[in-house]
C-alpha cells in the first residue's frame, strides 16, 4: 500500500525552481533512498514531503490524504522527519528529547518509556539517559535525534501506514553505529513503516534501498533498483565523475569504486 505519493512536484520556495515535476511512490515496508549531487533538491524534497517548505505545483499524498487536511496531531502518529541540522539548545537531557518523540501518542507513560527505551537501545544512547543534550558529541546528539525520530513512529500506537523521512542520518556516526541504524531501519521497515532517506555513501545506499531515486539539477534522473540505477554511465551524467561499479563479492548489490587520479 502507498504511504507517500508525490505527483508532479515542483517548488521554487526561494524564487528559483529547486525541483520540477518529481513524480515518487513509497510503499509500506519499503526503504526509497534519494541520491544525487550537492544541490539537486534532496533535502528540498524531503522538506516538501514534511510539509516544511510549500508546493508551487503537484501533490504530496500522506496515507492517501493531504497532510494539509489532517490534523496536526494525527500527522505526527504518522510521520516523523529527521533534518539534516537539529537545532535544541534547551538543557534537556538525553532521555527528555528522545521522549519528545511520544508527544503526540495517546499510549500512557508505560508503553511511551517502554518505546523510547527500546529507541535509545537500538541507537545505542540508552548509557546517555540522564546527560544533558547540549553537553554531547555531535555524534551523540545524532544518534539521541535519531532515537527520538523512531520513538515517534516505532511500536504500540503507531498507525500501519508511517513515514520516516532521514536527511543524512549518518553524518557524524561512526562505522559501528552507522551498522547499528542500517539494522533500526530494516527493523522498522519490517513492521511497515515506510522510510525515505537521503545518505551520501552510496555503497551503504547500495545495501540498505530497495529503491533509488537519482535527482539531477531539480529533476528526477533515475529510479529503479541499485543495480538498476547505479551505472558507470549515471555516474558520469549525474555526478560528473568515472567510477568502477562491480558486484559486491558476498550480498548481490552494487558495489562502486572511485578511480584513484
Amino acid at each position: 500500500m502507498t504511504v507517500l505519493r508525490l505527483q508532479g512536484v515542483s517548488a521554487a520556495p526561494w524564487g528559483s525552481p529547486l525541483l520540477e515535476g518529481i513524480t515518487l511512490d513509497v510503499a509500506g515496508g519499503e526503504v526509497v533512498g534519494l541520491a544525487g549531487p550537492n544541490g539537486a533538491g534532496k533535502s528540498t524534497l524531503l522538506k516538501i514531503a514534511a510539509g516544511d517548505l510549500p508546493l508551487q505545483v503537484g501533490d504530496v499524498m500522506i496515507a492517501g490524504a493531504a497532510p494539509q487536511s489532517q490534523a496536526r496531531r494525527s500527522l505526527a502518529r504518522q510521520l516523523a522527519f529527521l533534518p539534516q541540522l537539529s537545532l535544541l539548545n534547551f538543557p534537556y537531557t538525553a532521555g527528555e528529547v528522545v521522549s519528545l518523540g511520544r508527544i503526540p501518542h495517546d499510549t500512557g507513560n508505560a508503553i511511551d518509556t517502554a518505546v523510547a527505551n527500546e529507541a535509545m537501545a537500538a541507537m545505542d544512547v540508552a548509557d546517555l539517559r540522564d546527560k544533558l543534550y547540549t553537553q554531547l558529541s555531535g555524534g551523540e546528539r545524532q544518534r539521541v535525534q535519531l532515537a527520538r525520530v523512531f520513538a515517534q513512529v516505532w511500536g504500540p500506537g503507531s498507525p500501519a501506514q508511517r513515514l520516516l523521512l532521514l536527511d543524512e542520518p549518518t553524518s557524524a556516526l561512526d562505522l559501528s553505529h552507522q551498522q547499528l541504524l542500517v539494522r533500526a531501519i530494516r527493523e522498522l521497515a519490517g513492521s511497515g513503516c515506510a522510510i525515505v532517506l537521503v545518505i551520501h555513501d552510496l555503497n551503504l545506499m547500495a545495501g540498505l534501498a530497495d529503491r533509488v531515486a537519482v535527482l539531477h539539477r531539480g529533476r528526477l534522473a533515475a529510479s529503479g533498483t541499485p543495480s538498476e540505477v547505479f551505472t558507470a554511465e549515471l555516474f558520469r551524467t549525474v555526478f560528473d565523475v568515472d567510477v568502477l561499479v562491480g558486484t559486491h563479492p558476498e550480498r548481490a548489490q552494487p558495489m562502486i569504486v572511485t578511480h584513484a587520479e
